[in-house]
């Protein structure tokens, strides 16, 4: 069967019974019919996070055939609590973009699932449309003050970089004019809009401890600068207070249940690859105060997702995972051996071996983050035994353990070895883990450390514009932020062709872009584009919807 019709053959556990495994009870909870909830903020407490598991799922760099993080990280919050550990899997919301690009569904897969699936890949609760809305409101003040005659803040159209978004892949929005039809439509200039997962207001909700760190995040939004040079942000133009009145319920997380019939909290859904690639503070910090483990998981490779996980958000909220998880495929593995996609199922063990190089990278980095890591093996049916075996001594030749899951065939039974791996580590950790650097650190080193420690990167370039960004930001005196690289998920390095584990390479930093609500800054590498584009047959097109209402093609 499909992933939607394994999601539409599980009788859905009403929301309330979801929540009693969370010691919730249906007053707590903001319903969003019989099976979604909203669960209020006051539940997230950090007297209550004390001894509980936080448990960080990565990945090797993704490849076309997938590794399967998402789907391991809920069938692993499954295994916990069939072997009697209070679990809750935290995960960000998938954006519209990539389900009807070339992702597809975006929920899990096979019998390791978070559902319904049709609503959390679709609408949801509305969270997307509310961080739209609030980034646009901001564009539309902004302009709207360049436009004014008694109220402006002399603001330099020429130096404004907030874009408005929509939650969808165009690259026709990417670059436009706004502004045209005469003295009544506003002053024309150049523009263009990313995909909300890109928006700093996403990164804002992810970051935010509470309502009011909302608003100061939000007013800290740096906009550009007036004619005489004097930078403006968000609360010079107020507008931070309705911005938050529109995120009022966006703030909440979501409650809804795994394929397993286990709580699952589902919230935010910044991008890896242009921002920090994980769920919100506020939910994880709610997982732990409402269970004793949590698995949440960081998009994309180890180099990404997980680097911003433990260099921003971990910093900046007090956390600290207790163990981590690498997922990885035999498909995976080989493809980054240089094997053709095609060929990728086939049994082919010197393309295993080249692209262990890839795997071991990415275990490499995690142990220099103090971070003791399993592999888990996302298994096919047909995998070769063999192969799985030197896999399995290529781990131990690095000190770490391996376990094969079958979660897409077998849901949380299917990671019962990989729950024990996990849960001996986590409950023997006694350590926080190391920062890869200092946030007070010149922004240069930085992204140098990055690059070099966990890209590989023999050296960085920094262009003529990076290099003006890196004294504009000084100026500001915001060079005490971190660093979120903005680069391809596709390799270590800058150049999506680069498979494997790639050396003596030069990563070239084009520019360096502020979020000063966020609270970092964005390197931009490579082609990087904060709004993609449709593949030439995008998913969109093999989906449809029945008389009855009945959805297809989702997944």
């Amino acid at each position: 069967m499909t992933d939607l019709e394994i999601a539409r053959s599980i009788e859905l556990k009403p929301i309330t019974e979801i929540a009693e495994a969370l010691k919730l009870k249906s007053d707590d909870l903001e319903l969003y019919g019989k099976y979604k909830a909203k669960i209020p903020l006051p539940y997230a407490r950090d007297d209550l996070r004390k001894g509980k598991k936080l448990i960080l799922v990565s990945a090797i760099s993704p490849t076309p055939p997938g590794e399967g993080k998402t789907t391991t990280s809920i069938g692993l919050a499954d295994a916990l609590n069939f072997i009697g550990k209070r679990s809750v899997v935290v995960l960000r919301e998938p954006s519209l973009g990539p389900v009807f690009g070339i992702k597809g569904g975006a929920a899990g897969g096979g019998y390791a699932q978070v559902l319904p699936m049709e609503d959390i890949n679709l609408h949801f609760t509305g969270d997307f449309a509310a961080i739209e809305k609030a980034n646009n409101l901001l564009a539309a003040m902004i302009d709207n003050n360049i436009q004014s005659r008694n109220h402006t803040l002399g603001i330099d159209p020429r130096t404004v970089l907030w874009k408005r978004v929509m939650d969808m892949n165009d690259r026709s929005l990417r670059n436009v004019i706004v502004g045209l039809g005469g003295a009544t439509g506003g002053v024309p200039r150049e523009t263009g809009f990313d995909i909300t997962a890109a928006s700093e207001i996403m990164a804002i909700l992810c970051l935010a401890e509470d309502f009011d760190d909302l608003k100061e995040r939000l007013a800290r939004i740096f906009i550009g600068f007036t004619h005489d040079k004097k930078p403006i942000y968000a609360r010079d133009l107020r507008a931070q207070g309705a911005m938050a009145a529109l995120l009022k319920d966006a703030i909440k997380p979501n409650l809804v249940q795994t394929a397993g019939g286990n709580p699952a909290i589902i919230h935010g859904g910044p991008f890896a690859n242009i921002a920090q690639g994980t769920n919100s503070v506020i939910a994880t910090k709610m997982g732990l105060s409402l269970s004793d483990y949590v698995v949440t998981e960081a998009g994309f490779g180890f180099d990404l997702g997980a680097e911003k996980f433990l260099d921003i958000k971990c910093v900046s909220a007090g956390l600290s995972p207790a163990s981590a998880v690498l997922v990885a495929t035999l498909r995976a593995i080989k493809y980054h051996g240089e094997v053709a996609l095609s060929e990728v199922h086939r049994p082919n063990m010197t393309g295993l071996k080249l692209g262990l190089e890839n795997l071991e990278k990415h275990v490499e980095n995690m142990l220099k983050f103090e971070l003791k890591p399993v592999v888990a093996l996302n298994h096919f049916e047909g995998d070769p035994d063999d192969e799985i075996d030197v896999v399995r001594s290529a781990c131990s030749n690095l000190g770490v353990e391996l376990a094969v899951s079958k979660v897409w065939a077998k849901g949380g039974q299917g990671a019962l070895e990989l729950a024990e791996k996990v849960s001996a580590i986590a409950e023997a950790n006694r350590v926080k883990f190391k920062p890869l650097y200092e946030w007070k650190s010149p922004v240069k080193d930085k992204i140098q450390t990055v690059a070099r420690e966990i890209y590989g990167a023999e050296a960085i370039d920094f262009t003529a514009q990076a290099k003006r960004d890196l004294r504009k930001i000084e100026q500001l005196g915001l060079d005490h932020l971190p660093v979120c690289i903005a680069k391809t998920q596709k390799s270590l390095s800058d150049n999506p062709k680069l498979l494997g584990r790639p050396e003596n390479f030069v990563v070239t930093v084009r520019q360096i872009e502020i979020a000063a609500g966020a609270g970092f800054l964005i390197p931009i590498t490579g082609d990087i584009m904060r709004m993609p584009g449709l593949p030439e047959v995008p998913a969109a097109v093999h989906m449809d919807i029945s008389e009855n209402g009945q959805i297809t093609g989702l997944a």
